[in-house]
């Protein structure tokens, strides 16, 4: 079934704010915290090498707050070019029932605004994302599970 969650950006301070997340809501995490250091080593994959300090640092973690609301984060890596800045520290994450669907989603929400990760097969499922017209990050997720 198609759901919406909101995805939280944070320099370094992901695992901090979700253990703080977690006492404010009294619930625990959707999965274990999965660190930039579990990632598995991509074929043909080319980029800066992680720090061991950004190696620690969360990739994603996911946890439900109220009415079946569910926050997702991670924290992102100076050395990728990342800079956290207010617009960029909030996404919204569609999780459509189809890839079609999440094609869809995206031809129109970035329609006259800009693609900042074009849709595409990764390692946890087919993913991408996108800013509007109106500047709102949307993160498209469809789970290789599904």
């Amino acid at each position: 079934m198609a759901k919406t969650s909101i995805y939280l950006n944070f320099m370094g301070q992901t695992e901090e704010a979700f253990n703080y997340y977690k006492t404010v809501f009294g619930t625990d995490f959707a999965a274990p915290m999965m660190r930039f250091s579990d990632v598995p080593a991509q074929p043909g994959a080319q980029g800066p090498q992680l720090s061991e300090m950004e190696m620690n640092g969360i990739m994603h973690v996911a946890m439900p707050i109220l009415g079946g609301t569910m926050i997702m984060g991670t924290d992102m890596l100076e050395s990728m070019g990342h800079k956290l800045a207010e617009g960029n520290n909030v996404t919204i994450c569609l999780e459509p029932d189809t890839a079609v669907e999440a094609d869809r989603l995206y031809d129109a929400l970035s329609h006259g605004g800009s693609d900042l990760a074009p849709m595409r097969q990764e390692f946890w499922g087919y993913w991408g994302c996108c800013k509007d017209r109106f500047g709102v990050r949307w993160m498209f997720n469809i789970p290789s599970q599904q």
